[in-house]
């Protein structure tokens, strides 16, 4: 074999850091060492991965097409030494989740899946869509939960959970009395809402067809506590996921506002790359999940 994992291990690190020496230093290895492996692969196969910008790195289309090729062979060569040390442990698994999913759903599937797998460790990323779809492209996470609709060449978009957005106020809000809103209401009202890029927005916003253009979006926050908080102190009426308001409706500190004339429905999803090796953990890890939809709550 004209190349080894070592260098596998130096191209895709240099690939993520885009800089040599941060790509030595993440592998223990001196900078000499790791540019001489990369400098010898290349040359073996009379080839340029990188285009060099000073002392940046930069992926050419050689390299992005080759760097999942590449991660799938390191993932199922660990694996394989694994397995060859007879060891169960899974080891750290990276996942990814927008907020909604990240706050009231992840950190307990975190807790069931290292109760369930001695040693296993989950290291968990919080962020929005766009961000969580960036990372798993890049390989930076194994797994991601997201909220959003997403369609990518490289990615695999599972359906998930079903979920539906729900509108509130705080209960001293004039619009609390009433029964349920119409169009006028939404139109006259001043709204705290998630940013743009996040799946919440994108699920409100496909809602709010012929109105958006309308809308007084007075206040645009990138956490749903925020969004609570804001909606409690009276800034305006908000619009997020069931599962984030069930407390504070029980609490009585927000009340739901009927609007039945728009369609507040949607879904959650799992993304991979299509090219990641998908070891045990990330299949124990999908099992967990299909466990979380067949017991998601239907209230």
């Amino acid at each position: 074999m004209r190349y080894s994992l070592r260098q596998l291990e130096v191209f895709l690190a240099a690939a993520h850091f885009e800089n040599i020496t941060r790509a030595a230093e993440s592998l223990a290895m001196s900078q000499s060492a790791a540019s001489s492996s990369l400098r010898d692969l290349e040359q073996q196969f009379d080839i340029q991965l990188f285009d060099r910008v000073g002392k940046r790195l930069q992926l050419n289309e050689l390299g992005r097409v080759l760097r999942p090729k590449a991660e799938s062979l390191l993932a199922q060569a660990q694996g394989f030494e694994r397995d060859l040390s007879q060891q169960q442990d899974l080891g750290l698994l990276k996942v990814g989740a927008t907020l909604t999913i990240g706050n009231y759903l992840a950190v307990q599937m975190m807790a069931d899946y290292m109760n369930r797998h001695d040693g296993a460790d989950v290291q968990l990323k919080v962020a929005n869509t766009e961000t969580i779809a960036r990372m798993v492209e890049n390989y930076e996470l194994d797994v991601g939960l997201i909220e959003g609709e997403l369609q990518h060449s490289d990615l695999e978009v599972l359906p998930w959970r079903e979920d539906d957005l729900m509108v509130f106020c705080a209960p001293e809000h004039p619009l609390a009395s009433k029964s349920e809103l119409s169009d006028e209401d939404l139109l006259q009202a001043q709204w705290v809402v998630r940013e743009s890029g996040s799946g919440t927005r994108q699920a409100f916003d496909r809602a709010m067809h012929g109105l958006l253009g309308d809308l007084n979006l007075r206040h645009e926050l990138q956490h749903t506590e925020a969004i609570k908080r804001a909606v409690e102190a009276g800034l305006g009426i908000g619009c997020l996921s069931d599962i984030a308001l069930r407390d504070a409706f029980r609490r009585g500190s927000l009340v739901h506002l009927r609007v039945p004339q728009r369609d507040w429905h949607r879904r959650f999803y799992i993304i991979l790359h299509k090219q990641k090796y998908r070891g045990p953990g990330i299949q124990s890890w999908l099992q967990l999940c299909e466990a979380y939809h067949l017991n998601a709550p239907s209230d």
